[in-house]
């Protein structure tokens, strides 16, 4: 199955606590629980391209499965990560975050991370 797509933020769970662990302000937090963000992967062999538009902030990062790479974080940080792919899913960890991206079936991808025993889980459906 090919992560290649767009997709829509259909729920979270854990967002509050994961931002507050993160050390976002609270006003940062408040203004960005509600927003629906989109999610475009494309994907060619090991090599991804995932652009996140989180209203009118985009992220976008490239990289190449089992390559460091540099990965920006939600917080706008850059670091140094390998990215990992086991089955349908990519696994990194980023300065201590755990990150595991899976794609559950041809229209879903979860999105969890993990920063000590705070999960922030992310489902988001693909957009026809």
């Amino acid at each position: 199955m090919s992560f290649s797509g767009k997709y829509q933020l259909e729920s979270q769970e854990g967002f509050v606590p994961f931002m507050k662990a993160m050390g976002l302000p609270d006003d940062l937090i408040e203004k960005g629980k509600d927003i629906k963000s989109v999610s475009e992967i494309e994907q060619n062999g090991d090599n991804f391209k995932v652009t996140v538009t989180t209203g009118s902030k985009v992220m976008v990062n490239s990289f190449t499965v089992g390559q460091e790479c540099e990965l920006e974080t939600m917080t706008g940080e850059k670091v140094k990560a390998i990215v990992t792919k086991e089955g349908n899913k990519l696994k990194t960890n980023l300065k201590g975050i755990d990150s595991v991206t899976e794609l559950v079936d041809a229209n879903t991808i979860v999105h969890t991370m993990t920063v000590g025993n705070v999960v922030f889980k992310r489902t988001s459906k693909r957009m026809s």
